[in-house]
């Protein structure tokens, strides 16, 4: 039986949550987690010239199939990238409603420290939601001046690739360095060595309830 029955994902933009945690997503489901996304930005002001302004919306729910997340646990709302931060209230009013739906025994969001100002909303706000709720932060290392690793998660080198693959989806994000395979794989091994595994993914614990 898995620890956590239901999880959240909280990702500010498309592509948070499977750069964050989504070797830890695809272990989750392996063990019969139901995993839920949020992602509250398609970040259409961002997307590259060539690429359709919708296309980050085709692009979340290939990579969250290819994760194994279900469609109807997929929640993509359209706040305006960057902005975040003007309409917390109305963020925090939609995740309460999430909260009302579904007993959530986890949450995984982005770290308190992080730099980006969507990032920190999305962390802030999902701290006043869930505060009674198990709630882990993921590192995207290129926002994070300081990340506390108090949390690993020991992942299979299946999972990697399939948070790999997933990410491959973003065909609109591929010139990032941190889209890269190469990129995902090396971050995964450094964590493994912390700990003394092949792979894992770090977390920051702001909640534990045991």
């Amino acid at each position: 039986m898995t620890q956590y029955p239901n999880v959240l994902v909280l990702a500010p933009h498309t592509d948070d949550g499977e750069l964050g945690c989504g070797g830890f997503i695809a272990r989750l489901l392996e063990e019969g987690s139901n995993v839920y996304y949020a992602a509250f930005s398609t970040a259409q002001e961002s997307v590259p010239e060539g690429f359709d302004k919708d296309i980050l919306k085709t692009e979340v729910r290939a990579a969250t199939k290819v994760l194994g997340i279900a469609p109807e646990h997929l929640m993509v709302y359209n706040f305006q990238v960057r902005k975040l931060n003007y309409v917390r209230q109305e963020i925090l009013e939609e995740l309460i409603t999430l909260r009302k739906k579904v007993k959530f025994d986890l949450v995984l969001m982005p770290s308190l420290n992080d730099l980006h100002q969507d990032h920190k909303t999305i962390a802030e706000e999902g701290l006043r939601a869930f505060k009674q709720t198990n709630i882990l932060c993921y590192e995207l290392i290129w926002n994070n001046l300081s990340f506390n690793t108090q949390c690993f998660v020991k992942l299979e080198q299946r999972h990697i690739q399939q948070k790999s693959k997933a990410l491959q989806e973003y065909k609109s994000q591929a010139k990032r360095d941190y889209m890269s395979e190469e990129f995902i794989f090396s971050l995964a091994r450094t964590r493994g060595v912390q700990i003394g595994c092949s792979f894992a993914e770090a977390f920051e614990v702001v909640r534990k309830i045991v």
